[in-house]
């Protein structure tokens, strides 16, 4: 059996982290011959290091043989310390009347603090995946901040978006989820995000033959899945949890398992026309665990073209926001 990685959980005790800590510490993730150490980090307040206490005491109840061990800590400091996978799952939460850029102000100075942390005591393997929003740009936040790890171990999840748009694609076309591939999206984790529908094949035929509805793919489809968050808040009262969990997995099993292609939020360096600095969605390929290519060889339609270039848009609006955090 392998040595145990130690993986670091922000917001453990939250919702996300309450739904992704026992998959993580089962095998799913890793999997099944990897164990772990989970290195838990909540916020320094009574309430939330007393429910971390209670998710703790359920993780050893559920006698995972993979888990060698739980660090319980609201100081990052220990939290990251020597971290193979650095999980940054907890942020600040938009709340009533508060503008986007007062959102991406508070969260930046989160993310700067946990970028310097992380730089200076994380493994020197550690790559670091961001689910907290705006996961494209608090990413970016957190890896301006590295001195020592390259901006290539700094990814943000964009694969509840592609989850969600396979979905959607399977479920227009009648056909069993497995039989939709290469859905890939582009740009950022919001609304603004293109679910590139014309690289999709559908039973192994282009999606756009098997579903000929254009209007719907234009619009109802991006809609929906662009929206789906939203959605998913009117129906339950409350964000995505369980799905965004199951994301973060199938995003770091795929960024350790070679030869899959999936999407990731990653620097762009230019490609598809994104803005060379800002953290954008797109295909790549996992050459050795945890590194990757950007696949950057798909060609665009003016349709495309219009959405990459709205979400592009976005991307720079959001680093305007926070410049003067990371100058």
């Amino acid at each position: 059996m392998n040595p145990p990685l130690r993986v670091a959980v922000t917001g453990a005790a939250g919702q996300i982290g309450y739904s992704l800590l026992f998959r993580l510490a089962s095998g799913a993730m890793f999997g099944p011959d990897q164990p772990v150490i989970l290195q838990l980090i909540e916020a320094p307040i009574e309430k939330a290091l007393k429910a971390l206490e209670g998710v703790a005491m359920e993780l050893d109840d559920c006698a995972f043989p993979l888990l060698k061990g739980i660090i319980q800590t609201s100081d990052p400091a220990v939290g990251f310390k020597d971290a193979n996978w650095c999980l940054l799952v907890g942020a600040k939460p938009r709340g009533p009347g508060m503008e986007r850029a007062d959102l991406l102000k508070d969260n930046g100075r989160i993310f700067i603090s946990q970028g310097q942390i992380i730089d200076a005591v994380a493994a020197a393997d550690a790559r670091v995946a961001v689910v907290g929003n705006p996961a494209n740009t608090n990413c970016m936040i957190a890896a301006s901040q590295a001195k020592r790890l390259p901006a290539d171990r700094f990814t943000a999840m964009v694969r509840l978006d592609q989850n969600r748009a396979q979905s959607q694609l399977a479920r227009k076309a009648g056909v069993d989820l497995t039989g939709v591939q290469n859905i890939f999206i582009y740009g950022n984790h919001s609304p603004t995000m293109f679910p590139a529908f014309a690289h999709a094949t559908i039973g192994g035929k282009p999606a756009t033959t098997v579903i000929a509805d254009t209007a719907w793919l234009h619009g109802p489809f991006c809609e929906t899945v662009g929206k789906r968050g939203a959605a998913i808040i009117a129906a339950r009262g409350a964000s995505s949890a369980a799905s965004a969990a199951n994301a973060l997995v199938d995003h770091v099993r795929s960024l350790v398992t070679p030869g899959v292609i999936h999407s990731v939020a990653v620097k762009s360096n230019g490609h598809y026309g994104f803005d060379a600095n800002v953290w954008a969605g797109m295909p790549v390929r996992t050459t050795t665990p945890g590194s990757y290519e950007a696949i950057t060889s798909y060609a665009m339609d003016d349709f495309a073209k219009s959405k990459l270039a709205a979400t592009n848009k976005e991307l720079i609006e959001e680093r305007a926001f926070i410049a003067d955090l990371i100058k």
